[in-house]
């Protein structure tokens, strides 16, 4: 379902391709700026998985575990799967807060939906000295994630469009951490100068967003979206 909030004007996320090796990758990107990837995996056979018909057959009863979406999420609410979807999967209301708002993006049960990521094609850069852990989510229209920030890792959507907003390390974005990424962009973003913007971009089905360790994000999913994220911890 196709959601109100635009893309960004312009993508200030720089892109590679198949071509990228990685020993370049480790020399931009790895420990600099984050990067926007296509063209480095398939995940055509995943994606068929995802589908709402085939999510609910393989997983509908069981349950899966939500968390607000604030920047720290430390609330959490077990619900089946089918509830989920049927109940709670809607757009963002725009005058709740993220403290308020439930969010399916990850607490996965491992051994009950380990057959479905094992048909992840994770992307073939590694961090040295990491290993990858999933977060596979679902959520609608006008929700995301506010500004946070962890280790390296990787994002690709496979249904839908999610918009990205990133800060470096050492530029801490001006935000509410109880606050939706869609109040921010309507409250604070307009009165940001242009020197004070953040990179920003949209991923669209099968591209990938690579975020080398501490930099600030903020997610927004412009359509009802499905979306793996893969941490390098």
């Amino acid at each position: 379902l196709a959601g109100t909030v635009p893309e960004e004007e312009r993508c200030t996320v720089e892109r590679a391709d198949g071509s990228l090796t990685y020993a370049l990758f480790l020399q931009r990107f790895a420990f600099s700026r984050p990067v926007i990837l296509r063209g480095v995996t398939d995940n055509s056979a995943f994606r068929s998985l995802c589908t709402r018909e085939k999510l609910l057959a393989a997983f509908g009863a069981r349950p899966v575990r939500l968390s607000t979406a604030n920047t720290y999420s430390y609330r959490k609410v077990d619900v089946p799967f089918q509830e989920y979807v049927e109940q709670l999967l809607k757009p963002q209301d725009p005058a709740r807060l993220g403290s308020d708002t439930l969010y399916f993006f990850g607490d996965n049960n491992f051994t009950e939906w380990g057959h479905l990521f094992q048909q992840y094609v994770i992307p073939p850069f590694r961090i040295p000295g990491t290993s990858p852990a999933y977060s596979f989510g679902i959520a609608g229209s006008g929700s995301g994630v506010p500004f946070h920030w962890h280790g390296p890792g990787y994002s690709e959507v496979i249904f839908g469009r999610k918009r990205w907003f990133l800060y470096p390390p050492d530029q801490t974005p001006h935000f509410h951490p109880n606050e939706t990424t869609l109040a921010w962009l309507h409250h604070t973003y307009p009165r940001l100068p242009q020197a004070q913007r953040p990179l920003e971009c949209t991923l669209r089905p099968g591209e990938v967003l690579y975020f080398p360790h501490r930099w600030w994000h903020a997610t927004l999913n412009l359509d009802t979206s499905v979306f793996i994220s893969t941490f390098l911890g």
